[in-house]
């Protein structure tokens, strides 16, 4: 029996991230604080940077735009090292819990939403500065989901290139 499109949830349609999210704790839980504070390139930012950006971005995305998850998430955006304020360096047992608690609200809004749902648009959240509205514009649901995820390979690329170059399992473990 052909199911229904609006039977379908888009934890079924995006059930590949479920993996990612697991690939990425098992890449940063491992990691000693000097791992963390290695550079990806000699001008940007570090592997806990990067993956502080990840978990950042996750909430920014989901919770500021879209409203989803708790207001306890809210401060999570601060770990974000591309924000203008001071970000604090945290340890890969943190980063863990990061990755945890917004891949909870990631794979909760997943599992509420049928493709259906995709087509819905956000406008820019009246907490970004006009600038910042400006250029983001609106996007729709569909946009959103697809960017956080996209940039999450993305980075999750760059943590695990540099890791290989140090001789430690990347983002497919050993390989």
């Amino acid at each position: 029996m052909v199911q229904q499109e609006q039977d379908v949830r888009l934890d079924t349609v995006y059930g590949g991230w479920a993996r990612y999210q697991k690939m990425l704790k098992e890449m940063i839980a491992p990691l000693s604080d000097e791992q963390l504070a290695t550079p990806v390139s000699s001008d940007e930012w570090t592997i806990g940077k990067v993956a502080q950006h990840i978990i950042g971005n996750r909430v920014w995305w989901f919770h500021l735009w879209m409203g989803q998850g708790s207001a306890d998430l809210a401060p999570i955006m601060q770990w974000d090292p591309g924000d203008s304020e001071e970000t604090p360096t945290l340890n890969a047992a943190a980063l863990v819990e990061g990755l945890d608690s917004t891949w909870e609200m990631v794979a909760d809004a997943l599992a509420s939403w049928t493709p259906a749902d995709l087509a819905e648009v956000f406008p820019a959240p009246s907490a970004l500065s006009e600038r910042e509205q400006e250029f983001f514009g609106s996007n729709s649901r569909q946009w959103i989901i697809w960017h956080v995820f996209e940039h999450e390979i993305h980075h999750g690329g760059e943590i695990s290139l540099v890791l290989g170059n140090m001789g430690l399992p990347g983002i497919y473990g050993g390989f």
